[in-house]
């Protein structure tokens, strides 16, 4: 049983799998390598210089197993409900979590699926995204949405700036308090 699954290491799904993980909780990242980052030339990433979207992507996947997440590559074909969360169907296998982060990019086809809510995009090129709260939440108990497919701007460093700012809200959810992650710079 996962805490947390988060379905999509682009930069939302990432970053999120960074703070779960980095929290202690046991967190799968379920990714099919489709992410529309991997076209991408980042200039505009704060403290990047620059950067190919597959090094950005791989690179947010290094640090989420860093971590201690469970990177699996496959395709999510379905989530249903259980009786303590989450049953998450891969083409492959299966998962168990309390917690669902969707993280899908342009992709709403498993959100709408499963019975999530959807509305139309407002970025250019974004037609349908997943109608959610200011915390993440979608209208199914349990199951968040971050980045892109949450209707926040396509620039790879808002999408992974919501999805930490999702994770913290899933850990705060799951610890029965505001979760706060600080490192602290050691002297030399």
């Amino acid at each position: 049983m996962y805490d947390i699954a988060i379905i999509g290491a682009g930069p939302a799904g990432a970053s999120a799998a960074i703070f779960t993980a980095k929290a202690g909780k046991k967190t799968v990242l379920i990714d099919n390598d489709k992410s529309i980052t991997k076209r991408a030339w980042i200039e505009n990433h704060y403290g990047v210089m620059e950067a190919t979207g597959p090094d950005l992507v791989e690179t947010g996947k290094k640090q989420a197993v860093k971590f201690g997440a469970e990177l699996v590559n496959d395709q999510v074909v379905n989530i249903q409900k259980s009786e303590t969360g989450f049953r998450v169907e891969t083409e492959n296998q299966t998962f168990e979590a309390k917690h669902v982060i969707l993280a899908t990019g342009v992709a709403t086809d498993l959100a709408e699926k499963i019975g999530v809510k959807t509305k139309p995009g407002t970025e250019p090129r974004i037609k349908t995204v997943i109608d959610v709260d200011a915390a993440g939440r979608t209208n199914i108990e349990g199951i968040w949405a971050a980045g892109t497919v949450a209707g926040v701007s396509v620039h790879t460093i808002i999408t992974a700036g919501d999805g930490a700012k999702v994770a913290i809200n899933v850990i705060s959810e799951l610890n029965g308090e505001r979760y706060v992650d600080h490192d602290v710079l050691k002297s030399k």
